[in-house]
């Protein structure tokens, strides 16, 4: 038999982020670590990430509720609830939630490496550290992540 996960409405793995919430839902231990998913909250006037790029994994966010504003290089775009982007390696990107109530978006990595970034966050401010463009910068380097400062 093959092991299935079903998580819950209250369930999954809860990471607070200063006013984001990352809730993972599939770590990559179900799928062979072909897969990650979360779910991500973000407060109203909320910044994302420094603008990143990755290189070695794809990453998809469906909007669930609220809008979301995606900067892919010098574009923005305006994504209200029901909008997919998907992001390949390499492309510029980062994300803000603009308006005066929460923005929830569904977040996959493929593969999952992308999900210990969060943990890894986590651990960074439970030790006492800030949540600095800088210090998230740090982080992501450990992922084949840069900032797109990096490529410009």
């Amino acid at each position: 038999m093959v092991d299935v996960s079903l998580i819950g409405p209250d369930g999954g793995e809860t990471i607070q982020l200063g006013a984001t919430r990352m809730r993972i839902l599939e770590d990559g231990s179900t799928t062979g670590h072909r897969l990650g998913i979360g779910e991500i909250t973000l407060a109203p006037h909320t910044q994302g990430p420094p603008q990143h790029r990755h290189a070695q994994h794809d990453e998809g966010f469906y909007v669930v509720s609220g809008t979301v504003h995606f900067t892919i290089g010098d574009a923005t775009h305006v994504a209200p609830a029901g909008t997919l982007a998907m992001v390949p390696p390499g492309a510029p990107h980062t994300f803000a939630n603009h308006g005066d109530t929460p923005a929830v978006l569904l977040n996959t990595f493929t593969p999952d490496l992308y999900v210990r970034y969060f943990r890894d966050l986590r651990d960074m401010i439970a030790a006492g550290q800030d949540l600095t463009p800088e210090a998230t910068a740090a982080v992501m380097g450990r992922y084949a992540t840069v900032p797109a400062t990096d490529f410009a």
